[in-house]
């Protein structure tokens, strides 16, 4: 009897869940949450696996109660950062050679844990300490992260697949798919726990070493992490979790001969001077430095005046509004014509003015807080800017109040002005504004097209097909997410994969095999069964 054909499960997404009330999830959750909040946790600097409590600390505290503190963490210094370095290599020495499948197990179990034990951890220290939703958490550092381990894990089969289809006889060409020499510095952001996991573990599967630097405010989550990554069994060394202050580390670190790779989502200021302070060290790496940024956006709605209007209303308050607008994704700007507008604005004022703002722990409440001080101010200062324009109306929220949590109440600006201040620049906060316009459909993609830098997300809303064919063609290079008929957030791994172009990045689509082919280098093998023994070619015999 022939044996039977083992076929590799396809990944699937991880389930949602919903928090209902009564679930049990919901009672599990709430108790890790009272448990979580009730301690203040120290994190040291992780390197090698060991713990080092360098005595120069900060603070990571509750957004919506910023008199609460969480955890205090240690700072990475000159020190740490060249111990990381050095410790790096030493772990690439067998890292990269371990066999992928020994690898992917590691990750798969990260998986397992992450469903398992560690997802209402991950869950309220994501609330906690990022002030998320129940949902908006479960779906973050959760599922997101799940998806990415085990899509990860399948996209790298995939890869070591490719081989060349040519052998001619006597000969056998291969492709090994070989990790970076080096080592790839991993940047994150404070908004998603799933893509502070992401960063260093992508390259990390696919035989690379890391070192971590996390968002400063996401510190307290980000250990939580690591501490997931050693129960899973990863070694000691293959990531080294770096926090500290980005003038100290990064400069370091870009420095390094043994620099490989930048794996980073943050601010496009921040890309572009990495980016740059490379390009100035170029000649001192061993390698070229893979160089993987997804940084800011200037995210549209642009609705046609076939749309229907209920879709419309709960595509701008979702992709507005869901985590305070704190999203890279979040729609920023909204197009709508004049013939829609009274209708609208009075259905969409009503729906707005239902959302509760406060604490996390309350699950009434569909926004929480901004992450910190000086976002609060940076956003803040747009609501007074607006406020005071007389190309402006603010038409919901437009107050705060930081004596408790940061809080800012969902703000909708209409301006007559399509290139307005807050129509062009990234504010990253629950702020959104509106052009009514009065120009053709094509005149307004034009528009549309022309007034940012960014190129992320973008949402055409329509029921006219050939209104959605021209807005395809021309908004082409408008957004590297591109949403039909839907809110331009919420991109699932295996699914929608996420990236942007122009300012918003190098497009190298995280949660898809295009990413994590940034993190091999080839090397092709041809071995010789037959090797000529003379050197000349027929051409040259006599007639």
């Amino acid at each position: 009897m022939a044996d039977k054909i083992v076929r590799v499960p396809k990944a699937v997404n991880e389930p949602i869940f919903e928090y209902k009330p009564g679930s049990q999830e919901k009672a599990d959750l709430l108790s890790i949450l009272n448990k979580m909040k009730s301690e203040v946790v120290e994190i040291p600097v992780i390197i090698g696996g060991k713990e080092i409590f360098t005595g120069e600390t900060s603070t990571n505290v509750m957004p919506h109660n910023h008199k609460h503190v969480l955890a205090k963490y240690h700072m990475a210094g000159s020190k740490e950062i060249a111990l990381a370095i050095e410790t790096s290599q030493e772990a690439w020495k067998t890292w990269s050679v371990m066999p992928w499948e020994s690898r992917v197990a590691i990750f798969k179990k990260m998986a397992v844990l992450l469903a398992g034990p560690y997802r209402h951890i991950l869950n309220a220290a994501t609330m906690l300490g990022q002030s998320k939703n129940a949902f908006q958490a479960e779906i973050d550092a959760a599922c997101e992260l799940i998806d990415f381990f085990n899509f990860n894990a399948e996209y790298l089969q995939e890869i070591y697949a490719q081989q060349p289809g040519i052998s001619p006889d006597g000969m056998w060409n291969q492709v090994e798919h070989r990790s970076l020499e080096g080592f790839v510095f991993a940047v994150t952001p404070f908004n998603f726990t799933s893509i502070a996991g992401n960063l260093p573990t992508a390259p990390a599967l696919m035989g690379n070493v890391a070192l971590w630097k996390p968002a400063s405010s996401a510190v307290y989550s980000g250990y939580f992490l690591m501490k997931m990554f050693e129960e899973a069994g990863l070694p000691d060394g293959v990531i080294n979790f770096i926090p500290g202050k980005g003038s100290v580390v990064g400069p370091q670190v870009i420095e390094s001969e043994h620099l490989a790779g930048i794996h980073f989502t943050g601010s496009t200021a921040v890309f572009q001077s990495m980016w740059k302070t490379i390009g100035n060290n170029i000649a001192k790496y061993k390698t070229y430095p893979r160089i993987v940024g997804e940084t800011g956006g200037k995210d549209f709605i642009v609705a046609h005046e076939s749309t229907e209007m209920e879709v419309l209303r709960t595509a701008v308050i979702r992709g507005a509004f869901e985590y305070q607008g704190q999203k890279c994704s979040a729609a920023s700007r909204v197009y709508i014509p004049r013939s829609m507008w009274a209708d609208f604005k009075e259905s969409y004022i009503s729906e707005v003015t239902k959302i509760k703002v406060g604490d996390v722990e309350d699950f009434g409440n569909f926004m929480n807080a901004v992450i910190d001080r000086g976002a609060f101010s940076d956003i803040t200062a747009y609501i007074d800017y607006a406020s005071s324009h007389k190309d402006a109306e603010i038409i919901t929220g437009g107050t705060y109040d930081d004596s408790v949590g940061f809080f800012i109440e969902p703000t909708t600006i209409v301006t007559t002005d399509p290139h307005f201040k807050t129509m062009e620049e990234e504010i990253f906060g629950p702020v959104v504004t509106i052009y009514v316009y009065d120009e053709s459909w094509g005149d307004i993609l034009d528009i549309v097209d022309g007034t940012s830098p960014y190129a992320l997300t973008g949402a055409v809303l329509a029921k006219d097909r050939d209104a959605v064919e021209l807005a395809l063609e021309k908004l082409r290079h408008s957004a590297g997410n591109f949403y039909i008929n839907d809110k331009p957030t919420g991109a699932v791994v295996g699914q929608q994969p996420f990236g942007g172009s122009r300012a918003s990045g190098t497009n190298d689509k995280a949660g898809s095999i295009f990413n994590l082919i940034r993190w091999i280098s080839q090397r092709t093998i041809k071995e010789n069964f037959l090797p000529p023994t003379e050197f000349p070619y027929p051409f040259m015999e006599k007639e």
